[in-house]
């Protein structure tokens, strides 16, 4: 039997976090435990790999609130002991923080993967959890036995963040390809697709007000938008101000399954994402590269980690961050040029598989797993709260 390892993520796990999911399930030489401290509405993991320590109700609460005080919890401690895991693979940095104590009772790697804001956000919404974090972060980045960026951008974040160069190594997470696929299917409305939660950093005002410069020109084409978040309210005002309400089709939060239909039947896809006021950045994108795997070239911008997920001129055309007029002209451009637009889709679609299909990074993480030193962390870590 391949030995057990614990997938850790604080909520087990909204829609946005697939990438999480799919890594795990990838795995050959390991069984993968999801554990968290709560179950959240979105995706559908194993109930027979899946722990938590809040289960529903006031004693769930408490129990939750214990568990990231004291970074332990019994039940869940009996659970994980009963399952002998080799290491815990937390991600994002809140994560590493509240698995922390769980690795040093264990004696077991800890391994931290930090995808985004984790790494790039000055500050962070106020909540005890991330106060936590921000008390645990020394001690994490001194415990924990590796740290691994999801790009070339946040590797660097981290070195300029006093991450030690020795715990971090670079590595694409990976997307399905056989998943993620072209398909012979044309939709009934033409349209451009956006996929992406309702906050600053995904620039999606950006993205509106270069649709508005093109709905003159293209009248048969609409934008559809997938998510929610903060601005939803803010989103839709502004799409009725700039007259496009009727063209743009904000459908929430949707399963999986239904993104990649979406997918592969849209002409393009583009979002806008910028740098928000707290420095909150885009590590990569895995949305981009999901696209480019399904075939359809990709209108994104300079920022972040996305030029790494969008080879411009070869699998689709960058922007300026929040600048509306280049975004529209690459949109056009590319709805105008069919061929051209073919061209990126098939070049998106090698690019995938060529450097980020998951099978083969899935791999890589293993070789990584297994190179991990036997590590027995402090017994005695100092943790402020």
């Amino acid at each position: 039997m391949p030995p057990n390892l614990v997938v850790f993520s604080s909520l087990l796990l909204p829609p946005s976090q697939t990438f999480i999911q799919a890594q795990g399930e990838r795995l050959t030489r390991f069984t993968p435990y999801y554990v968290g401290s709560r179950q959240v509405q979105g995706l559908a993991l194993p109930p027979e790999r899946t722990l938590v320590v809040n289960r529903g109700g006031p004693l769930g609460l408490l129990q939750e609130v214990g568990f990231k005080a004291l970074g332990w919890a019994p039940g869940l401690g009996s659970r994980l002991r009963q399952m002998e895991p080799c290491l815990i693979h937390a991600h994002f940095g809140l994560g590493g923080a509240l698995a922390l104590p769980l690795a040093q009772r264990l004696g077991v790697p800890l391994v931290v993967t930090y995808h985004g804001a984790d790494a790039t956000a000055r500050s962070a919404p106020y909540s005890w959890s991330h106060h936590l974090y921000r008390q645990r972060h020394q001690t994490l980045v001194r415990e924990a036995c590796l740290f691994i960026a999801v790009s070339r951008f946040i590797y660097r974040t981290l070195l300029a963040g006093g991450f030690p160069t020795e715990k971090i190594v670079q590595h694409y997470i990976g997307v399905d390809t056989q998943k993620f696929c072209p398909a012979d299917r044309a939709a009934r409305v033409p349209y451009v697709l956006c996929v992406g939660r309702h906050t600053p950093k995904k620039g999606l005002d950006t993205l509106l007000r270069a649709f508005a410069r093109l709905a003159v020109q293209f009248s048969d084409i609409h934008l559809f938008q997938v998510g929610t978040g903060e601005l939803t309210a803010v989103l839709k005002a502004l799409a009725a101000h700039l007259g496009i309400a009727e063209r743009v089709h904000f459908l929430g939060s949707q399963p999986p399954q239904v993104v990649l239909r979406l997918m592969q039947g849209a002409r393009l896809f583009a979002l806008a994402s910028q740098q928000a006021a707290d420095g909150d950045s885009e590590g990569l994108g895995m949305v981009f590269l999901e696209a480019s795997a399904c075939g359809i070239p990709v209108v994104a911008t300079w920022h972040g980690g996305i030029p790494e997920a969008v080879v411009a001129g070869e699998t689709g055309l960058l922007a300026p961050e929040g600048d509306d007029a280049a975004l529209a002209e690459h949109i056009a451009h590319l709805l105008s040029d069919r061929t051209r637009a073919q061209q990126m889709g098939v070049r998106g679609r090698e690019y995938v598989c060529e450097c980020f299909d998951l099978h083969k990074q899935s791999q890589v993480l293993e070789q990584i797993y297994a190179g991990l030193p036997t590590w027995s962390p402090s017994r005695n870590i100092a943790l402020s709260y």
